[in-house]
């Protein structure tokens, strides 16, 4: 600096300098490898804003403890999902000395439930094994298998065990009771349908002749009718919080079941052996995974609402792959194809997040 006190040439050049450095030590910062959370967030937002259905999705890196949630600490309907917490106190039971996979569980001709899977082709008094109907009610999402098993078990230890594994679950009922709980919203002289019921009215796809049909059931007019759709009477179900979960809940238990945490070594290999098994589901969350990924999950669907639930691992990455649960739903949209494209979205942008990486 001269003696009028301005800066010389060099010494100019070496403030510009410090100050380029000052400066971009932050940048080179914000300029570092983005977290696969920080690349996750803003697919699935786009994909949410996108989309006609309202999307929630949790992710947990079970080796890092590292987790993302999109509407994971909120309550979603998880339909079918119930069935897992179901063949968790079957394999409980087993490991208990209580039940044994061989045993039979006699089918009533009352039994039939409106349902996919072969079970209700079996005659009444036929006596299938837990192994088979375990098969059934988690590969096909089979409804007369799943009420079988818990009418084996007793719902009472469903509930008692899943919430000793797990907080953030809600009562599960029977698939039987679902039925009775959303149509009891129409009027309540629906807790008084049988299981038959269920099937004649699931045969009637139209809505409006539905309900129509419903009321005769029922005997009751149409101005007995507390709601006069069943997008009323499900919403107002579904707001009973009966057979709902946070995905956060969910995809912690699944944690805990696949480290071992919540079943023996046998019965954890047996379960997810089947649910590497499901046919259910094939349009979501595992469209959108690379091929190479092993995914052991359960899909549920109900009315207007489609879930997906599983653990997924690279089958080429070679011992101890990464294993990854991802829980995610969608609610607002009746059509499935549109409901399973956001779920097959939802898992390409976690298998691009680069989660699976090590």
């Amino acid at each position: 600096m001269d003696k009028n006190g301005f800066m010389g040439k060099g010494q100019v050049l070496i403030a510009i300098f410090c100050l380029l450095a000052l400066f971009s030590s932050p940048q080179e910062s914000l300029a570092a490898p983005k977290t696969w959370q920080a690349r996750l967030a803003p697919q699935v937002q786009r994909l949410d804003a996108s989309h006609p259905a309202e999307v929630g999705l949790y992710v947990k890196d079970l080796s890092t403890g590292e987790s993302f949630s999109y509407r994971g600490e909120e309550e979603w309907y998880i339909a079918s999902g119930v069935k897992v917490p179901v063949a968790l106190e079957v394999f409980h039971q087993v490991e208990e000395g209580l039940l044994n996979l061989d045993d039979k569980v006699e089918l009533h001709a009352s039994d039939r439930m409106d349902s996919a899977g072969p079970t209700n082709a079996y005659p009444a008094g036929a006596r299938l094994s837990v192994r088979y109907l375990l098969d059934q009610m988690l590969i096909y999402s089979d409804n007369t298998a799943s009420d079988l098993l818990i009418r084996a078990v007793g719902l009472k230890n469903v509930n008692t065990f899943l919430k000793s594994q797990v907080a953030g679950f809600s009562e599960i009922t029977t698939l039987a009771d679902v039925r009775r709980n959303a149509y009891g919203k129409i009027n309540p002289r629906a807790f008084r349908l049988k299981n038959p019921d269920f099937i004649r009215l699931k045969r009637v796809a139209d809505q409006k002749k539905r309900v129509a049909l419903l009321g005769r059931m029922m005997g009751i007019t149409p101005a007995e009718m507390r709601v006069s759709t069943l997008d009323d009477a499900y919403n107002a179900y579904y707001a009973t919080s009966l057979n709902s979960a946070s995905l956060k809940a969910y995809a912690l238990l699944l944690g805990r079941v696949v480290e071992g945490e919540v079943l023996g070594e046998e019965s954890t290999a047996q379960l997810l052996e089947i649910m590497k098994r499901v046919e259910t589901g094939k349009g979501r969350l595992r469209a959108g995974l690379p091929k190479s990924m092993v995914f052991a999950h359960k899909t549920g669907t109900q009315f207007a609402r489609f879930c997906d639930f599983g653990v997924a691992w690279d089958s080429a990455a070679g011992e101890n792959p990464k294993r990854v649960v991802i829980a995610a739903c969608t609610r607002g949209i009746h059509a499935e194809k549109l409901a399973e494209a956001a779920l097959k979205g939802l898992g390409k942008a976690v298998a691009d997040s680069g989660v699976f990486k090590p």
